[in-house]
Protein backbone atom coordinates (compact mmCIF):
# COMPACT_ATOMS: atom_id res chain seq x y z
CA UNK A 1 0.00 0.00 0.00
CA UNK A 2 1.42 2.99 -0.66
CA UNK A 3 1.85 6.14 1.54
CA UNK A 4 -0.65 8.15 -0.12
CA UNK A 5 -3.26 6.10 0.84
CA UNK A 6 -1.86 5.04 4.02
CA UNK A 7 -2.12 9.20 4.62
CA UNK A 8 -5.95 9.50 2.93
CA UNK A 9 -6.91 6.47 5.38
CA UNK A 10 -4.74 8.53 8.93
CA UNK A 11 -6.79 11.65 7.68
CA UNK A 12 -10.20 10.18 7.11
CA UNK A 13 -9.97 8.06 10.85
CA UNK A 14 -9.07 11.81 12.49
CA UNK A 15 -11.25 13.46 11.07
CA UNK A 16 -13.94 11.04 12.01
CA UNK A 17 -13.90 12.40 15.63
CA UNK A 18 -12.65 16.00 15.39
CA UNK A 19 -12.82 16.76 18.92
CA UNK A 20 -11.18 14.34 20.26
CA UNK A 21 -8.72 14.82 17.62
CA UNK A 22 -8.25 18.25 18.63
CA UNK A 23 -8.22 17.36 22.66
CA UNK A 24 -5.28 15.03 21.86
CA UNK A 25 -3.29 17.67 20.30
CA UNK A 26 -3.95 20.21 22.62
CA UNK A 27 -0.58 18.45 24.59
CA UNK A 28 1.29 19.24 21.50
CA UNK A 29 0.31 22.46 20.73
CA UNK A 30 0.33 23.92 24.31
CA UNK A 31 4.14 22.31 25.21
CA UNK A 32 5.23 23.61 21.34
CA UNK A 33 4.14 27.10 21.87
CA UNK A 34 5.62 27.26 25.00
CA UNK A 35 8.76 26.06 23.68
CA UNK A 36 8.86 28.63 21.24
CA UNK A 37 7.62 31.31 23.09
CA UNK A 38 10.43 30.83 26.01
CA UNK A 39 13.45 30.28 23.65
CA UNK A 40 12.09 33.86 22.02
CA UNK A 41 11.93 35.38 25.19
CA UNK A 42 15.61 34.26 25.64
CA UNK A 43 16.82 34.63 22.35
CA UNK A 44 15.30 38.59 22.68
CA UNK A 45 16.67 39.17 26.45
CA UNK A 46 20.15 37.90 25.05
CA UNK A 47 20.05 40.48 21.75
CA UNK A 48 19.00 42.99 24.32
CA UNK A 49 22.13 42.58 26.26
CA UNK A 50 24.39 42.49 23.60
CA UNK A 51 23.04 45.22 21.90
CA UNK A 52 23.40 47.25 25.62
CA UNK A 53 26.51 45.98 26.42
CA UNK A 54 27.66 47.38 23.10
CA UNK A 55 26.56 50.72 24.90
CA UNK A 56 29.05 50.79 26.76
CA UNK A 57 31.18 51.83 24.57
CA UNK A 58 34.11 51.17 22.42
CA UNK A 59 36.54 48.36 23.47
CA UNK A 60 35.92 49.21 27.31
CA UNK A 61 38.39 48.35 30.05
CA UNK A 62 37.05 49.15 33.63
CA UNK A 63 39.42 49.15 36.45
CA UNK A 64 38.49 48.75 40.02
CA UNK A 65 39.70 48.74 43.40
CA UNK A 66 40.47 45.74 44.36
CA UNK A 67 39.69 43.39 48.02
CA UNK A 68 42.36 43.77 51.25
CA UNK A 69 43.15 40.69 52.62
CA UNK A 70 43.34 39.70 55.95
CA UNK A 71 44.12 36.57 57.59
CA UNK A 72 43.25 35.10 54.02
CA UNK A 73 39.57 36.69 54.13
CA UNK A 74 38.68 39.25 51.41
CA UNK A 75 37.45 42.51 53.37
CA UNK A 76 35.79 43.60 50.04
CA UNK A 77 36.04 45.64 46.79
CA UNK A 78 37.39 48.70 47.52
CA UNK A 79 39.25 48.03 50.47
CA UNK A 80 42.76 47.60 49.56
CA UNK A 81 44.92 49.63 47.70
CA UNK A 82 43.23 53.10 46.14
CA UNK A 83 43.24 53.37 42.60
CA UNK A 84 44.82 57.01 42.16
CA UNK A 85 44.67 59.58 39.69
CA UNK A 86 48.53 59.40 38.63
CA UNK A 87 47.48 55.64 37.85
CA UNK A 88 44.82 56.54 35.35
CA UNK A 89 47.71 58.70 33.34
CA UNK A 90 50.01 55.92 33.64
CA UNK A 91 47.93 54.04 32.19
CA UNK A 92 47.28 56.57 29.40
CA UNK A 93 51.03 57.03 28.87
CA UNK A 94 53.06 53.75 29.45
CA UNK A 95 50.66 51.05 27.85
CA UNK A 96 50.12 51.16 23.84
CA UNK A 97 47.02 49.06 23.58
CA UNK A 98 45.34 52.01 25.23
CA UNK A 99 43.55 54.91 23.41
CA UNK A 100 41.61 56.54 25.71
CA UNK A 101 41.80 56.38 29.17
CA UNK A 102 39.22 59.02 32.10
CA UNK A 103 39.38 58.57 35.74
CA UNK A 104 35.73 58.65 37.26
CA UNK A 105 34.56 60.48 40.32
CA UNK A 106 30.61 58.92 41.27
CA UNK A 107 28.14 60.20 43.75
CA UNK A 108 24.42 60.95 43.88
CA UNK A 109 22.53 64.29 44.89
CA UNK A 110 19.76 66.14 45.33
CA UNK A 111 20.05 68.36 42.24
CA UNK A 112 17.71 72.14 42.21
CA UNK A 113 16.91 74.07 39.45
CA UNK A 114 14.19 77.16 40.79
CA UNK A 115 11.57 75.53 42.38
CA UNK A 116 11.98 71.65 41.23
CA UNK A 117 14.22 69.06 42.41
CA UNK A 118 15.65 65.66 41.59
CA UNK A 119 17.32 63.07 42.91
CA UNK A 120 20.09 61.77 40.13
CA UNK A 121 24.00 60.39 39.64
CA UNK A 122 26.54 62.77 39.30
CA UNK A 123 29.74 61.80 37.33
CA UNK A 124 33.09 63.38 37.28
CA UNK A 125 34.80 62.39 34.12
CA UNK A 126 37.62 64.07 31.72
CA UNK A 127 36.25 64.21 27.95
CA UNK A 128 38.19 60.87 26.90
CA UNK A 129 35.19 59.45 28.98
CA UNK A 130 32.59 60.09 26.18
CA UNK A 131 34.92 58.98 23.98
CA UNK A 132 35.24 55.54 25.64
CA UNK A 133 31.46 55.37 25.94
CA UNK A 134 30.70 56.73 22.35
CA UNK A 135 28.21 59.31 24.21
CA UNK A 136 27.35 62.14 21.78
CA UNK A 137 26.02 65.64 22.44
CA UNK A 138 22.60 66.75 21.25
CA UNK A 139 23.17 70.24 21.73
CA UNK A 140 25.66 72.84 23.60
CA UNK A 141 28.95 71.66 24.67
CA UNK A 142 31.13 69.25 25.91
CA UNK A 143 33.97 70.65 29.03
CA UNK A 144 37.58 70.71 28.01
CA UNK A 145 40.52 69.21 29.49
CA UNK A 146 41.56 72.42 31.33
CA UNK A 147 37.74 72.15 33.15
CA UNK A 148 38.19 68.84 34.05
CA UNK A 149 41.80 69.43 35.61
CA UNK A 150 40.77 73.23 36.72
CA UNK A 151 36.98 71.92 38.41
CA UNK A 152 35.28 74.45 36.63
CA UNK A 153 31.68 74.56 37.97
CA UNK A 154 29.43 73.34 34.47
CA UNK A 155 27.82 70.42 33.91
CA UNK A 156 25.97 68.68 30.84
CA UNK A 157 22.45 67.26 31.51
CA UNK A 158 20.87 64.07 30.39
CA UNK A 159 17.32 64.35 29.18
CA UNK A 160 15.70 62.48 32.09
CA UNK A 161 16.84 65.01 34.91
CA UNK A 162 16.10 67.98 32.43
CA UNK A 163 12.59 66.69 32.34
CA UNK A 164 11.95 66.27 35.83
CA UNK A 165 14.35 69.90 36.41
CA UNK A 166 13.12 72.20 33.78
CA UNK A 167 10.31 70.20 31.85
CA UNK A 168 9.69 68.07 28.86
CA UNK A 169 11.29 69.87 25.88
CA UNK A 170 13.22 72.26 27.51
CA UNK A 171 16.53 74.01 26.84
CA UNK A 172 18.43 74.08 29.83
CA UNK A 173 21.65 75.82 28.30
CA UNK A 174 22.64 78.87 29.65
CA UNK A 175 20.83 78.07 33.02
CA UNK A 176 21.81 77.13 36.52
CA UNK A 177 21.45 74.33 38.55
CA UNK A 178 22.49 74.13 42.30
CA UNK A 179 24.07 70.63 43.80
CA UNK A 180 24.61 70.70 47.42
CA UNK A 181 24.22 74.38 47.64
CA UNK A 182 27.14 74.40 44.55
CA UNK A 183 25.77 76.55 41.60
CA UNK A 184 26.42 74.80 38.32
CA UNK A 185 26.41 76.00 34.64
CA UNK A 186 24.61 73.98 32.20
CA UNK A 187 26.27 74.19 29.13
CA UNK A 188 25.25 71.06 26.96
CA UNK A 189 23.40 68.26 26.47
CA UNK A 190 23.22 64.94 25.75
CA UNK A 191 21.65 62.73 23.22
CA UNK A 192 19.48 59.95 24.46
CA UNK A 193 20.81 57.15 25.52
CA UNK A 194 18.16 54.96 27.20
CA UNK A 195 18.83 52.01 29.78
CA UNK A 196 22.32 50.22 30.45
CA UNK A 197 22.67 46.54 30.54
CA UNK A 198 21.98 46.68 34.24
CA UNK A 199 18.24 47.58 33.62
CA UNK A 200 19.55 51.78 34.44
CA UNK A 201 18.50 54.57 32.68
CA UNK A 202 21.63 56.45 31.30
CA UNK A 203 19.65 59.68 30.57
CA UNK A 204 19.39 60.20 34.62
CA UNK A 205 22.85 61.41 34.80
CA UNK A 206 24.82 64.83 35.49
CA UNK A 207 28.22 64.89 33.69
CA UNK A 208 30.70 67.45 35.51
CA UNK A 209 34.22 67.96 35.08
CA UNK A 210 36.21 65.09 37.12
CA UNK A 211 37.97 67.86 39.70
CA UNK A 212 35.19 69.54 40.76
CA UNK A 213 32.96 65.74 41.41
CA UNK A 214 35.66 64.73 43.04
CA UNK A 215 36.73 67.78 45.55
CA UNK A 216 33.80 70.01 45.85
CA UNK A 217 31.19 66.71 45.77
CA UNK A 218 33.09 63.77 47.47
CA UNK A 219 35.59 65.83 49.03
CA UNK A 220 38.27 63.28 48.32
CA UNK A 221 42.10 64.56 46.21
CA UNK A 222 43.94 61.77 44.41
CA UNK A 223 41.62 58.64 45.07
CA UNK A 224 39.40 57.47 42.23
CA UNK A 225 36.83 55.20 42.73
CA UNK A 226 37.48 53.31 39.34
CA UNK A 227 39.07 53.96 35.82
CA UNK A 228 37.67 53.85 32.32
CA UNK A 229 39.88 52.89 29.62
CA UNK A 230 39.40 52.00 25.61
CA UNK A 231 41.56 49.69 23.81
CA UNK A 232 42.86 51.01 20.72
CA UNK A 233 41.12 47.92 18.75
CA UNK A 234 38.87 45.05 19.34
CA UNK A 235 41.91 42.45 18.82
CA UNK A 236 43.88 43.90 21.22
CA UNK A 237 41.67 43.98 24.37
CA UNK A 238 43.28 41.30 25.58
CA UNK A 239 46.67 43.15 25.04
CA UNK A 240 45.44 46.21 26.49
CA UNK A 241 43.98 44.23 29.74
CA UNK A 242 47.69 42.65 30.42
CA UNK A 243 49.43 46.11 29.88
CA UNK A 244 47.13 47.28 32.45
CA UNK A 245 47.86 44.40 35.24
CA UNK A 246 51.43 44.34 34.61
CA UNK A 247 51.75 48.34 34.64
CA UNK A 248 49.41 48.26 38.35
CA UNK A 249 51.37 45.29 39.38
CA UNK A 250 54.49 47.49 39.35
CA UNK A 251 52.76 50.50 40.61
CA UNK A 252 51.03 48.95 43.37
CA UNK A 253 54.40 46.49 44.51
CA UNK A 254 52.16 42.94 43.77
CA UNK A 255 54.56 40.69 42.27
CA UNK A 256 53.63 38.49 38.86
CA UNK A 257 52.13 35.12 40.18
CA UNK A 258 50.65 37.15 43.38
CA UNK A 259 46.97 36.97 43.12
CA UNK A 260 45.81 39.11 45.65
CA UNK A 261 45.52 41.98 43.52
CA UNK A 262 44.37 44.89 44.60
CA UNK A 263 42.37 46.15 41.99
CA UNK A 264 40.34 44.65 39.68
CA UNK A 265 39.79 44.61 35.76
CA UNK A 266 36.66 43.82 33.64
CA UNK A 267 35.87 44.11 30.18
CA UNK A 268 32.37 44.17 27.89
CA UNK A 269 33.05 40.45 27.48
CA UNK A 270 32.97 39.48 30.84
CA UNK A 271 30.25 41.90 32.20
CA UNK A 272 28.08 40.30 29.08
CA UNK A 273 28.47 36.10 30.60
CA UNK A 274 27.74 38.31 33.98
CA UNK A 275 24.36 39.10 32.48
CA UNK A 276 23.37 36.30 30.26
CA UNK A 277 23.88 33.61 32.59
CA UNK A 278 21.45 34.07 34.79
CA UNK A 279 19.11 34.80 31.93
CA UNK A 280 20.24 31.86 30.33
CA UNK A 281 19.65 29.62 33.35
CA UNK A 282 16.42 30.57 33.23
CA UNK A 283 14.75 31.15 30.15
CA UNK A 284 16.61 27.32 29.93
CA UNK A 285 14.66 26.01 32.83
CA UNK A 286 11.51 27.08 31.63
CA UNK A 287 11.91 25.49 28.40
CA UNK A 288 12.28 22.23 29.95
CA UNK A 289 9.36 23.04 31.71
CA UNK A 290 7.53 23.71 28.59
CA UNK A 291 9.00 20.42 27.19
CA UNK A 292 7.51 18.16 29.51
CA UNK A 293 4.07 19.61 28.34
CA UNK A 294 5.43 18.03 25.15
CA UNK A 295 5.97 14.42 26.73
CA UNK A 296 2.40 14.95 28.23
CA UNK A 297 1.19 15.46 25.11
CA UNK A 298 2.68 12.99 23.69
CA UNK A 299 1.45 10.24 26.42
CA UNK A 300 -2.05 11.76 25.41
CA UNK A 301 -1.45 10.82 22.00
CA UNK A 302 -0.68 6.96 23.23
CA UNK A 303 -3.44 6.96 25.05
CA UNK A 304 -5.95 7.52 22.36
CA UNK A 305 -3.95 5.36 19.85
CA UNK A 306 -4.45 2.51 22.40
CA UNK A 307 -8.06 3.49 22.70
CA UNK A 308 -8.38 3.54 18.99
CA UNK A 309 -6.29 -0.22 18.32
CA UNK A 310 -9.06 -1.16 20.87
CA UNK A 311 -11.91 0.68 19.05
CA UNK A 312 -11.12 -0.46 15.56
CA UNK A 313 -9.53 -3.87 15.75
CA UNK A 314 -12.48 -5.57 14.21
CA UNK A 315 -11.29 -3.39 11.14
CA UNK A 316 -7.73 -4.12 11.26
CA UNK A 317 -8.48 -8.01 11.73
CA UNK A 318 -10.72 -7.40 8.40
CA UNK A 319 -7.89 -5.08 6.52
CA UNK A 320 -5.51 -8.15 7.83
CA UNK A 321 -8.23 -10.95 6.24
CA UNK A 322 -8.19 -9.23 3.02
CA UNK A 323 -4.52 -8.66 2.15
CA UNK A 324 -3.10 -5.76 4.35
CA UNK A 325 0.61 -7.13 5.88
CA UNK A 326 0.84 -6.42 9.63
CA UNK A 327 3.75 -3.45 8.06
CA UNK A 328 0.93 -1.70 6.51
CA UNK A 329 -0.94 -1.63 9.72
CA UNK A 330 2.19 -0.53 11.93
CA UNK A 331 3.05 2.58 9.18
CA UNK A 332 -0.96 3.36 9.33
CA UNK A 333 -1.18 3.94 13.16
CA UNK A 334 2.39 5.51 13.26
CA UNK A 335 1.29 7.69 10.78
CA UNK A 336 -1.67 8.76 12.48
CA UNK A 337 0.12 9.67 15.78
CA UNK A 338 3.05 11.53 13.43
CA UNK A 339 0.06 13.24 11.86
CA UNK A 340 -1.65 14.63 15.69
CA UNK A 341 1.98 15.52 16.15
CA UNK A 342 2.46 17.34 13.39
CA UNK A 343 -1.04 19.29 13.01
CA UNK A 344 -0.32 19.85 16.59
CA UNK A 345 3.29 21.58 15.82
CA UNK A 346 1.73 24.01 13.29
CA UNK A 347 -0.90 25.00 15.57
CA UNK A 348 1.47 25.41 18.11
CA UNK A 349 3.86 27.35 15.81
CA UNK A 350 1.61 29.80 15.25
CA UNK A 351 0.42 30.48 19.24
CA UNK A 352 4.12 30.93 20.33
CA UNK A 353 4.53 33.25 17.86
CA UNK A 354 1.36 34.62 18.58
CA UNK A 355 1.84 34.83 22.55
CA UNK A 356 5.42 36.42 21.68
CA UNK A 357 4.34 39.37 20.02
CA UNK A 358 1.95 39.30 22.85
CA UNK A 359 4.66 39.90 25.22
CA UNK A 360 6.16 42.34 23.32
CA UNK A 361 2.73 44.59 23.60
CA UNK A 362 0.95 44.02 26.67
CA UNK A 363 4.64 43.79 28.85
CA UNK A 364 7.33 45.40 26.26
CA UNK A 365 9.58 42.29 26.68
CA UNK A 366 12.17 42.00 23.99
CA UNK A 367 11.37 38.90 22.02
CA UNK A 368 13.24 37.03 19.38
CA UNK A 369 11.41 34.77 17.12
CA UNK A 370 13.79 32.15 15.27
CA UNK A 371 13.90 29.99 12.55
CA UNK A 372 15.67 27.20 14.62
CA UNK A 373 13.29 27.39 17.54
CA UNK A 374 10.54 26.58 15.51
CA UNK A 375 12.69 23.84 13.87
CA UNK A 376 13.61 23.07 17.16
CA UNK A 377 10.08 22.61 18.19
CA UNK A 378 8.61 20.70 15.13
CA UNK A 379 11.52 18.36 15.42
CA UNK A 380 10.86 17.51 18.83
CA UNK A 381 6.75 17.34 18.47
CA UNK A 382 7.65 14.84 15.64
CA UNK A 383 9.68 12.45 17.88
CA UNK A 384 7.06 12.87 20.52
CA UNK A 385 4.68 11.55 17.84
CA UNK A 386 7.31 8.54 16.49
CA UNK A 387 8.01 7.38 20.25
CA UNK A 388 4.41 7.22 21.66
CA UNK A 389 2.99 6.36 18.46
CA UNK A 390 5.42 3.28 17.88
CA UNK A 391 3.54 0.69 20.62
CA UNK A 392 0.13 1.24 20.11
CA UNK A 393 0.60 1.00 16.23
CA UNK A 394 3.12 -1.89 17.39
CA UNK A 395 0.38 -3.56 19.36
CA UNK A 396 -2.11 -3.24 16.24
CA UNK A 397 0.55 -4.78 13.91
CA UNK A 398 0.67 -7.60 16.20
CA UNK A 399 -3.11 -8.41 16.00
CA UNK A 400 -4.10 -12.08 14.62
CA UNK A 401 -6.96 -11.83 11.98
CA UNK A 402 -8.74 -14.22 12.83
CA UNK A 403 -9.01 -12.87 16.96
CA UNK A 404 -9.78 -9.73 15.78
CA UNK A 405 -12.48 -10.47 13.58
CA UNK A 406 -14.06 -12.45 16.32
CA UNK A 407 -13.23 -9.24 19.51
CA UNK A 408 -16.49 -7.84 20.74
Amino acid sequence: MSYLNLFVIAYRSLSKNKVRSFLTMLGIIIGVASVIAMLAIGQGSRKSIEQQIAGLGSNVLMVFPGSSFRGGVASGAGTGQRLEIDDAWAIRDECPSIKYVSPVARTSSQVIAGPNNWNTQIYGIYPEYFEIRDLKMESGALFSDKDAARGTKVCVLGHTVIKNLFGEGADPVGKQIRIRNIPFRVIGVMAPKGQSGMGTDEDDVIYAPFQTVQRRLRGQTNRVQMIYASAVSEDQMNVAEQEIDSLLRQRKHVARNDENVPFRIRNQQEILDMLTSTSDTMVGLLASIAAISLIVGGIGIMNIMLVSVTERTREIGLRMAVGARSKDILRQFLLEAILLSFLGGILGVGLGIGASHLFVTLLGWPVLVTSYSIFLAFVFAALVGVFFGWYPARKAARLIPMDALRYE
